[in-house]
């Protein structure tokens, strides 16, 4: 996408501003809206409905209908094509959701159009082509007994949806709940509405049947707290802030304890050990990790866990690196860094890097507020050296791109300094030495663990974490169906 076609696109794309509840557009139940801003300028771009706890009923009752219509009896074959049609749809409406995503989010077009947009599609095929392939089981028992262990839908899932990957984690979730029978209620950040009302819009569209997808923007008061109370929800799949996760948690177990499933926050460390050859692709790892999407990513490897011997020369490469990590507009496919989701994230990450500089550590590249004159919430690439174990720095999840480097000296110390965190989602360790890998890669308490490469796996595998990471909650992989369903065993005597 060049400038010129993102400028035009942006000018001219729909974004739907209301709730979509039972295959409809509707305003909220008392007419309130809210405003979603632009990042990178600061401005309006529409007034979204803001939804409460009556349409929370409205939307419940919808996906209810139809679990108990159309939907719920449909089958496998059926279901599967059905997404099919629905992702066949979003790719072809991929240009104007990446502008939407790229415009509400403060996201690089770049990566909204060649990252978030594919693999959201890709997603939502492959669990489609999943959906009439998984097989229930006849257990062993005598000739006048037949043993049937079934798995059923679990029912409404609602959906509370993060605002650093908004469409592409509505896809993460809606590819096993939509494979494996459910309808659903999807709440999307305050910050990030529009993508999610327009994908709801597109399953329309394609034929996905009312009810189905409900989606009501608002806040989490109004919304996602009513959602996680609510007795006709059955599950609900959380990514967000640990603090959050919390209350849905205690929202379980205060209602009909509905299954609370999460993914939560990241503290996540990039170790190099003494003998990782070929320092060059290690650096370029560690600045993807550290800058993609600004830093606004819960697998961002933020610790940057080194062997002493390396340090000094792995840096040089980082800092050079990171000169090409150019921040800017977002509507501009040179930019590699966008903005900051809003003034509130923004105050917090700047606040953090003051932290890190009163607690001692070294700024040794950036550390300021850029762009300014713009309006939007920018902040520059920042490495801080010499962090101390213990400090703001090395145990905070600050969001944003700002690395931390940390020094060891012996291979033992590099795993007790990555396993130092309440969170475990992810982790990266680079070696030359296949026992090293293997050791260290058992040794790390962590969801997913990646060795000589930065990454989170494909769709064929399980995303999620452990302690502050959240627990029970697994995007993607053929895991993510089995926590969408319910078993039940069929005890059948023929005598």
């Amino acid at each position: 996408m060049t400038t010129t076609n993102a400028g035009a696109l942006a000018a001219s794309v729909h974004m739907p501003t209301e709730a979509i509840i039972g295959g409809r557009s509707v305003g909220s139940t008392s007419g309130a809206t809210f405003a979603t801003i632009n990042p990178a300028t600061g401005d309006e771009l529409a007034q979204i409905a803001r939804c409460d706890e009556a349409d929370v009923d409205r939307a419940v009752a919808s996906a209810r209908a139809a679990l108990d219509g159309p939907w719920g009896r449909m089958s496998p074959g059926d279901r599967k094509r059905a997404i099919l049609r629905f992702a066949t749809l979003v790719e072809s409406h991929a240009s104007e959701l990446a502008t939407i995503e790229t415009l509400e989010g403060g996201k690089p077009i770049a990566d909204t159009s060649e990252i978030d947009l594919p693999e959201s599609i890709e997603v939502l095929r492959w669990h489609a082509e999943a959906a009439d392939k998984l097989n229930d089981q006849i257990t062993p028992t005598g000739p006048g007994i037949v043993s049937m262990v079934v798995r059923e839908p679990i029912g409404v899932v609602a959906c509370v949806l993060p605002w650093n990957f908004p469409l592409l984690m509505a896809a993460w979730k809606l590819g096993p709940i939509l494979a494996t029978g459910n309808t659903c209620v999807l709440k999307p950040a305050e910050q990030t509405s529009i993508t999610t009302i327009r994908l709801a819009e597109l399953a329309i569209e394609a034929g996905i049947p009312d009810g189905v997808i409900n989606v009501v923007p608002g806040f989490g008061p109004e919304v996602g707290e009513p959602l996680g109370r609510h007795p006709g929800v059955d599950a609900v799949a959380f990514t967000g802030s640990t603090g959050t996760g919390r209350r849905f948690l205690r929202y379980s177990a205060d209602s009909n304890l509905k299954r609370v499933l999460l993914e939560c926050g990241g503290k996540n460390p990039f170790v190099v050990m003494h003998d990782a050859d070929d320092l060059d692709s290690i650096a370029e790892h560690a600045v993807n990790s550290i800058y993609w999407n600004g830093g606004q990513n819960c697998s961002s490897n933020s610790r940057l866990i080194v062997h002493k011997s390396l340090k000094a020369d792995l840096l040089d490469l980082i800092v050079e690196k990171s000169r090409e990590w150019v921040v800017g507009d977002p509507l501009d496919p040179a930019t590699r860094i966008g903005a900051m989701i809003e003034q509130a994230h923004l105050d917090k990450v700047v606040a953090n890097i003051a932290t890190g500089r009163s607690e001692g550590a070294n700024c040794i590249l950036g550390g300021n507020r850029v762009r300014v004159d713009s309006g939007g919430f920018f902040v520059e690439p920042t490495i801080f050296d010499d962090v101390e174990p213990g400090t703001t720095l090395a145990t905070e999840e600050i969001f944003g791109p700002v690395l931390s480097v940390i020094e060891f000296a012996q291979p033992e110390e590099a795993i007790t300094l990555a396993n130092d965190t309440q969170y475990g989602l992810a982790a990266s360790v680079f070696t030359s030495d296949l026992r090293t890998a293997h050791l260290a890669a058992r040794a790390i308490d962590a969801g997913t663990v990646t060795v000589n490469t930065y990454g989170e796996g494909d769709v064929t595998t399980p995303f999620g974490g452990l302690g502050l990471s959240g627990f029970a909650g697994r995007d993607k992989s053929l895991h993510a169906h089995e926590q969408y369903t319910e078993l039940k065993t069929i005890w059948i005597d023929l005598k």
